[in-house]
């Protein structure tokens, strides 16, 4: 019997599988964060990036849109390369291609280097940041599981106002290029912790092929959406073109769908997205993401070009929008646990749609920043009600590709959110008129009270007691 068993001293637990996982969770954070933070760091940058490179105003949107559109779309992929490979070598290749093409991504000197780079990030977080909320959901359990997810949610939901303030600072000061400079050193070291850290991941013996056309499909649907809705803001949401890119883009998705209940090693299981609780989590999070990321191109673009604030006073302005989403994703990952997901998600999709009245109703910089730091504080709880109730209830060979559907979403949301934003204040983005603001703000409004009624209708609620 050894010393600490004879005086009853409190041991390291020997049948813990994963006694870092704490440590691990953190450096998970920190690079999901590098990545939610990259889909906003641009914001801010894009008009010294136009300056500096020429770029036309094609180049300037798919400087946003290519990223984003490249990490939703190849997302599911990414999803079933951890379920075939394992989740600790897909981190790390994700991890490693996303800080290199970050690299390249900050030294271009052309439109095509770096629409390019933004491209090949969007494919390193397509592989990094499915596979590490798989991590996630394996090495915690139980309420553990859930104080886990609303770390992470904190930490993602925080990065995009987050990256609107560190792009004000970094363009501000160093310049433009290190708004993706900045991911370089932070994801060597990261990788090189994780290589450590990462329990080893055993790959499964039938390895089945890698569902390309599926990946092509959605991604190509996507896109063709997303442009549709972009363009509407010139041409007219009722115009031929629009018509026919929207519908090539649902035939596109049934194609998919088709697809993938033939195909040999399909992409995804559909039948997921059929179980309640997955669809409810994909919708909550494509709502949250849509709604953030619309309030902060409306926000960045309301203060440098209506204001003519400059990049770090706009920045230093989302400082407590950024604090708002972590506080609400914190408080919601500590009592979703007790109280299901229905009553926060209500409660969190009401708090987004008051936030975002304010500045429907009075357009002033005081209260744009209280009415989007309230409806962050709603969409932070958001992201932690998503990821709880679409992951919860999966089992463990089925963590990657759910985790690769809340993620997928997630970035259609982004992708979504800034299309439909940008279009409704058209004429605010490029003129001088407060009018598109306004319209903007108060169709993300109309939005969250929908989301409430969905939300209300959808979300399971309390978990009963055994």
């Amino acid at each position: 019997m050894t010393r600490s068993q004879e005086t009853g001293a409190p041991q390291a637990a020997p049948d813990d599988p994963h006694p870092a996982r704490w440590r691990v969770l953190g450096f998970l954070g920190v690079a999901q964060l590098m990545l939610i933070l990259d889909v906003t760091v641009v914001a801010i940058a894009l008009p010294h990036m136009e300056t500096d490179l020429d770029l036309s105003r094609q180049a300037l949107t798919w400087t946003v849109s290519a990223y984003t559109l490249t990490f939703g779309g190849l997302m599911l992929l990414g999803g079933r390369i951890t379920d075939l490979l394992g989740a600790k070598r897909v981190v790390l290749a994700g991890l490693l291609l996303f800080t290199a093409a970050s690299l390249v991504t900050g030294l271009a000197g052309t439109a095509a280097m770096l629409v390019g780079g933004r491209i090949a990030q969007g494919a390193g977080a397509a592989l990094l940041s499915p596979a590490a909320l798989s991590l996630v959901v394996a090495l915690f359990d139980g309420d553990e599981r859930n104080k886990a997810l609303g770390v992470w949610s904190a930490l993602g939901g925080g990065g995009a106002a987050l990256g609107v303030l560190l792009g004000g600072l970094l363009t501000a000061g160093p310049g433009w290029p290190w708004v993706f400079h900045v991911n370089v050193p932070i994801g060597l070291v990261i990788a090189a912790v994780l290589a450590v850290l990462l329990p080893a991941s055993q790959a499964p013996a039938d390895r089945p092929r890698l569902d390309v056309l599926g990946a092509v499909l959605v991604t190509a649907s996507s896109a063709s959406l997303i442009y549709a809705l972009i363009a509407a803001g010139e041409r007219g949401w009722l115009t031929v073109l629009t018509g026919v890119l929207v519908l090539a883009a649902a035939a596109g998705y049934v194609l998919f769908v088709l697809w993938q209940r033939r195909a040999r090693s399909p992409l995804m299981d559909v039948r997921l997205l059929v179980r309640r609780p997955v669809a409810t989590g994909a919708f909550l999070i494509l709502m949250a993401t849509a709604l953030m990321i619309a309030v902060f191109f409306l926000g960045t673009f309301y203060f440098q070009h209506a204001q003519g604030y400059g990049a770090l006073r706009t920045g230093l302005l989302f400082l407590p929008v950024a604090l708002a989403t972590m506080v609400g994703a914190n408080v919601t990952g500590r009592v979703i646990g007790r109280w299901g997901g229905r009553v926060p998600a209500v409660v969190g999709l009401t708090a987004a749609a008051v936030g975002m009245a304010v500045p429907a109703v009075s357009m002033r910089p005081v209260s744009v920043v209280i009415g989007v730091a309230v409806a962050a504080a709603g969409t932070g709880a958001m992201f932690v009600i998503a990821s709880a109730t679409a992951l919860g209830q999966v089992a463990p060979h089925e963590a990657g590709i759910a985790s690769g559907i809340v993620s997928t979403f997630h970035e259609f949301g982004a992708s979504l959110g800034a299309a439909v934003v940008s279009s409704v204040a058209a004429a605010s983005l490029v003129g001088t008129t407060l009018d598109g603001f306004g319209r903007g703000f108060t169709v993300a409004a109309i939005a969250a009270a929908a989301g409430v009624v969905a939300a209300a209708l959808l979300t399971p609620g309390r978990p009963k007691s055994s």
